[in-house]
């Protein structure tokens, strides 16, 4: 068995590949319109890390979808959790639950989809501002 990729649906293509893309840091790895179904796939991943997709799935008629909380969440390893979240914060994006021990963090994206951040290795001496930031909606 190999993993493949894990799908979500999207509302807003362009917010959505702000946030995969300019904030969390995925590129583009490949895209398929499909007229007939009126839908396009993109699937995304880390750099030199084309096995590790996420494909988006926007409908293009308009649909509403549940916050997403029933899917779980996508969890991507950190080089420095501290810059990450600063870097999303910079960009517009709510620190959920803010990096307090170090090791964790989760935003969401445009959709409500969870995003599990988490340091690579050893945990970093809490430090602030997250040491003491207060959760913020649901994550």
């Amino acid at each position: 068995m190999k993993y493949l990729h894990t799908m979500v649906r999207v509302k807003d293509l362009d917010a959505s590949m702000n946030f995969y893309c300019k904030c969390l840091g995925l590129k583009e790895v490949r895209r398929k319109d499909i007229e007939a179904g009126r839908f396009s796939l993109i699937f995304l991943a880390p750099e030199g890390q084309e096995d590790a997709q996420v494909e988006l799935t926007h409908n293009w008629d308009p649909e509403d979808y549940d916050e997403g909380r029933n899917f779980g969440h996508l969890a991507y390893e950190v080089d420095d959790i501290y810059a990450v979240c600063q870097h999303m914060m910079d960009n517009g994006v709510t620190i959920n639950r803010p990096p307090r021990d170090g090791r964790m963090a989760f935003v969401r994206s445009p959709d409500n989809i969870s995003v599990e951040l988490l340091q690579k290795g050893e945990a970093l001496a809490p430090a602030a501002p997250w040491a003491d930031m207060e959760n913020t909606g649901k994550w």
